[in-house]
C-alpha cells in the first residue's frame, strides 16, 4: 500500500509540476501526516524538494501549506524522428524540457547516420546535466509502424525503413543498459495532448498527425487504442479517393495521397523538395488557392469517417494539418456535415495542439517516464548516472 501511495503521489506531481501538501492531501484522500511522510520519502530519493510557501493557500484553512516541486535529478531523453529532421530533448519530471537540440535528417534517412546523429544530439542536451543525475528512460517517436515489444520499426514508408532494430542500435550508440521505448509519433502526440494539452478532461480523442504522411493516435475511454499488434491508427493508408494515386507504402488510393504533404504542396505551389517547410508555407499564404478546396473536402470526408467510426469528443490536428485547416475549414465542415451521422452528440470539437510542435516529443517522454512512475525506488537504483553513460569516450588509435 505504501509503494502504491508513493507511486500515486509522484504521478500527481509529474502531471501537475508542483503541488502543495494540502492539495495532495485532498486529491489522494490521505491525512496530512501520511502525506508528509510520503513526500519525505520521495524527497529522500532526490525526486522532489519542499519549500515554505510565500503566500497562504486560500483553498485550505490553517497554516500555509508546504509546496512540493519535482527536481531535475531524474530525467528522460525524448527523441522525435521526423521525415524532415531529428529532435532530442532532456525532459525532467513535470514534463519540463531542460534542454533541446535538433538537426536536419541525414541524407536518404540512412539508419546508421540517423542513430549517430541522435547520439550526438543526446550528448549535447545532457552537457549541463549534473553528473549524478539519473537517466531513467529513453522514448523515441517514429513516423511508422513499430513493434514496441521488440524495439523494431516494422515499416516507416516515408523513411524507407523496414524491420529496423532501432532500439538496439540506439542503446548501443547511447551506451544505455536498457532498450529505448519506441512508439508511433501519432500515438505519442495523442498521449501528450490527453495528459498535458488540448485533451485534458477528455476521454475520447483522435490526434491526427501530418508530417509528410498522415497517421492517427486514438484514445478511447481515456486509454490508448493499440490494436492486436500495436499498429492501430495507420489511418493515412485507408483506401480512399479514386484509387489510382500511388502511396509510399506501396498501395494505391490511400487517404495520405489526398491530404498528405505532397498533395497539399501541389495545391499551394510548394516545391516537392521542400516539404519540410510546408507548414511555414501555408502560414505565409495571403489567400487560399482554389485547388486547396479539394484537399479540404477530402480531409472533411476522412474526418467524417472517423466521427462515424469512433465518435470522438475531440480531434486534434497536428503537424501541417493545423496551418492547412485555417484555409479549408468551411470545406472540411461542409463535408463532415454531409457525411457524418446527424446527431447532436456526434459532432466533435476540432482543435490545434495545445503543445504546438512539441506534442510528439512530450509523448515520447511520457512513455519513457513510466518505469520511474511505476517503481520510483527500483528504477532509480537501476538507472545509470549521467557521468557513466555520457563520459567522453577514448579516442580510437
Amino acid at each position: 500500500m505504501r509503494r502504491h501511495n508513493v507511486r500515486t503521489l509522484l504521478q500527481h506531481l509529474h502531471l501537475a509540476g508542483a503541488l502543495s501538501r494540502s492539495s495532495l492531501t485532498t486529491s489522494m484522500g490521505l491525512n496530512r501526516s501520511t502525506i508528509a511522510d510520503l513526500v519525505g520519502e520521495v524527497e529522500t530519493l532526490g525526486l522532489v524538494r519542499q519549500r515554505s510557501p510565500e503566500y497562504r493557500d486560500r483553498s485550505a484553512a490553517g497554516r500555509p501549506s508546504v509546496a512540493v516541486t519535482p527536481t531535475d535529478h531524474a530525467y528522460v531523453l525524448a527523441v522525435d524522428i521526423r521525415v524532415s529532421g531529428l529532435v532530442v530533448a532532456r525532459i525532467g519530471l513535470g514534463g519540463i524540457a531542460l534542454a533541446t537540440a535538433c538537426e536536419p535528417s541525414p541524407p536518404e534517412h540512412d539508419p546508421r547516420d540517423t542513430v549517430d546523429t541522435i547520439a550526438r544530439l543526446a550528448r549535447a542536451v545532457v552537457r549541463d546535466a549534473p553528473e549524478d543525475s539519473a537517466l531513467v528512460g529513453v522514448g523515441v517517436s517514429v513516423p511508422g509502424i513499430v513493434a514496441r515489444d521488440r524495439g523494431i520499426v516494422r515499416l516507416a514508408p516515408n523513411l524507407e525503413w523496414h524491420d529496423l532494430p532501432l532500439a538496439r542500435l540506439l542503446a548501443d550508440a547511447l551506451g544505455t543498459p536498457s532498450l529505448p521505448v519506441l512508439g508511433n509519433e501519432a500515438d505519442h502526440g495523442a498521449l501528450a495532448e490527453l495528459l498535458r494539452g488540448a485533451g485534458r478532461r477528455v476521454s475520447d480523442l483522435v490526434y491526427l498527425s501530418g508530417e509528410v504522411g498522415v497517421g492517427a493516435g486514438l484514445i478511447a475511454g481515456g486509454r490508448p487504442v493499440a490494436g492486436m499488434s500495436g499498429f492501430a491508427g495507420e489511418i493515412g493508408h485507408l483506401p480512399f479517393g479514386d484509387g489510382t494515386r500511388s502511396c509510399h507504402c506501396g498501395a494505391v488510393g490511400c487517404w495520405e495521397t489526398e491530404i498528405g504533404a505532397a498533395a497539399i504542396a501541389d495545391a499551394v505551389g510548394c516545391p516537392q523538395g521542400r516539404l519540410a517547410e510546408l507548414g511555414s508555407h501555408l502560414q505565409r499564404l495571403e489567400s487560399a488557392p482554389a485547388e486547396l478546396a479539394s484537399v479540404g473536402r477530402q480531409l472533411g470526408r476522412g474526418l467524417a469517417g472517423l466521427v462515424n467510426l469512433l465518435n470522438p469528443q475531440l480531434i486534434v490536428l497536428g503537424g501541417y494539418l493545423g496551418p492547412l485547416y485555417r484555409w479549408v475549414e468551411p470545406d472540411v465542415r461542409a463535408e463532415m456535415a454531409a457525411r457524418s451521422l446527424r446527431l447532436p452528440d456526434m459532432t466533435p470539437r476540432i482543435a490545434m495542439p495545445a503543445l504546438a510542435d512539441r506534442s510528439v516529443l512530450i509523448g515520447a517522454s511520457e512513455v519513457a517516464f513510466r518505469a520511474l512512475l511505476d517503481d520510483p525506488a527500483g528504477c532509480l537504483a537501476a538507472a545509470p548516472r549521467t557521468a557513466d553513460v555520457f563520459a567522453p569516450r577514448p579516442a580510437v588509435t
